[in-house]
């Protein structure tokens, strides 16, 4: 089905030439002077080949039919990643590469958005925020907390990201899953 180009968003698919590509990133751009344009960054599917396109905004793009379900995470393995329809049990084996940049935020049991298309798996949403231990840290500096500065720190997944000086080891905090930047302090 066409739609036009600034409605595409991060991780809808779409039909060029007859192969799928998956967006990465989606960014809408009204200039001073001149035409809207709509830079997407895709990945084709078939052999994962980076393509930067620009579109104006109000061009036609082929958006493929893909069916969007929600899947359980199971586990990671040599396979890849495996997810489960939480209705009919069926399971998904999605490869590493395919969502390598998004993998250490995958947590057990977490529902994830899956885009299949003709059965298999071509790109996978994550709910916007997860939940994950500080393990290194700066020790907490007394008087600093109404500071507005940040210190590095590293998450129980591996992943690095700069919290606020209160926060110290232990401390389990929400994240955000596209870029791993803090959000606040876990609530449970």
């Amino acid at each position: 089905m066409k739609v036009i180009a600034s409605s595409l968003r991060k991780g809808n698919v779409v039909d060029k030439d007859g192969k799928l590509y998956v967006i990465l990133f989606a960014e809408n751009i009204h200039p001073g002077k001149g035409t809207p344009v709509t830079q997407l960054d895709m990945r084709r599917i078939s052999d994962g080949v980076k393509v930067s396109e620009r579109y104006r905004t109000t061009e036609q793009v082929e958006r493929a039919h893909v069916e969007d379900r929600e899947h359980t995470f199971l586990y990671g393995d040599g396979e890849g990643y495996h997810f489960m329809n939480p209705e009919t049990y069926e399971q998904v084996a999605v490869p590493a590469d395919d969502i390598a940049d998004q993998a250490p935020y995958l947590s057990e049991g977490m529902a994830v958005q899956l885009s299949l298309h003709n059965g298999v798996a071509i790109a996978m949403v994550l709910p916007q925020r997860a939940t994950f231990e500080v393990v290194e840290t700066e020790p907490v500096t007394k008087g600093q907390t109404a500071s507005s500065s940040y210190k590095p720190a590293v998450l129980s997944n591996g992943v690095r990201t700069a919290v606020p000086p209160h926060i110290g080891v232990g401390t389990r905090i929400v994240v955000m899953t596209a870029d791993g930047a803090y959000v606040e302090r876990a609530k449970n």
